[in-house]
């Protein structure tokens, strides 16, 4: 009797510990931080409960109810909000405020559903730096916004792999995306909002997952983990940026017309500063013209004192001259 109590206490144990394994969502610790629990589809639910797993138990924290409101136990009552969000109904945050280390450990939240039945997700709260910081990238991919992406890991060495797990690291949490169990030979279903396809057989040494019509919110960092039986294990990191292809051509289109419209600039400044350099130079050479008709004038009044306006007719009149006659005849000789 005392050896199938021994043995069903190993079993709970095992249990716990699987259950610590696969966990949907890391939360980093402090004082004011919030759990947010996403369902994946928009359906009407009965209510909502938040429990705190210890070990194999869980503790009760609160509950809300679309019609009866938000219920929350002491001693919980005293430093965290359970709220749903107003603009999604299939979102449930639990806000701590002035939270302590005693908060540390693993949530869980559970969805009633009307007709599908329950659905739970558990978040872990660790005491951690940056998570983003223990990540050394590996590569970096670029796409448009819409487009389906492909992240992909070939495994360098030789092992027996027991599990390959892809996750998505942010500075606050890590989403578990996929976890493919070959020692067990089933694969874990995520919680994580987004559906991520992902690749699950026996002797796997290459492991992808795809995303489906990408936008800006699946930007980040994506860790894909192979373990060995050893428990060793290989790690990859891929950076994804997500850019906006309609931003881009309206960019290439703002650039584009702003060219034109400094080159159009440009010339009409050159033909501005031509028109002002001709004018400068007839102003310059206006003087110099009076000049030349001035003497030119002196100097055909100093030849002729007819006036150069008078009439060709009067130039032309006959001019008589009175001179006096003077006698042809020889002077006598005396």
């Amino acid at each position: 009797m005392d050896y199938l109590t021994f043995l069903l206490v190993i079993l709970h144990v095992h249990k716990a510990l699987c259950e610590e394994i696969f966990w949907d969502t890391a939360v980093k610790f402090a004082e004011n931080m919030t759990l947010e629990c996403v369902y994946p589809s928009v359906s009407s639910f009965t209510q909502i409960e938040w429990f705190k797993i210890h070990g194999v138990q869980k503790k009760f924290i609160g509950i809300f109810h679309p019609a009866h409101g938000v219920v929350v136990r002491e001693p919980y009552d005293k430093r965290l909000h359970l709220l749903n969000s107003t603009t999604a109904p299939n979102k449930v945050i639990l806000s701590f405020y002035n939270a302590s280390e005693a908060d540390v450990g693993t949530y869980s939240c559970l969805f009633n559903v009307f007709p599908r039945g329950s659905w739970e997700k558990k978040i872990r709260v660790v005491q951690s730096d940056s998570f983003e910081a223990a990540a050394p990238l590996n590569c970096h991919v670029v796409s448009e916004s819409g487009k389906n992406v492909t992240l992909t890991f070939q495994l360098q060495v030789d092992w027996p792999v027991q599990q390959v797990t892809w996750e998505k690291i942010q500075p606050h949490q890590i989403d578990l995306l996929t976890c493919c169990n070959l020692s067990q030979g089933r694969s874990y279903t995520s919680k994580y909002p987004r559906q991520i396809l992902s690749n699950c057989s026996q002797d796997i040494r290459r492991s992808s997952i795809l995303i489906l019509n990408t936008t800006a919110w699946d930007s980040g960092l994506y860790r894909c983990r192979f373990t060995a039986h050893s428990g060793e294990n290989e790690t990859f990191v891929a950076k994804l940026t997500i850019i906006d292809g309609k931003t881009d051509n309206q960019y290439s289109l703002f650039v584009a017309g702003g060219t034109v419209l400094l080159l159009f600039v440009v010339v009409i400044v050159t033909i501005f500063v031509i028109a002002c350099n001709r004018r400068r130079r007839r102003q310059k050479g206006i003087p110099f013209k009076e000049s030349w008709d001035t003497k030119s004038k002196a100097v055909n009044n100093y030849r002729s004192p007819i006036s150069a306006t008078q009439p060709m007719e009067d130039a032309r009149e006959d001019i008589y001259v009175n001179y006096p006659t003077f006698s042809r005849r020889p002077k006598p000789r005396v």
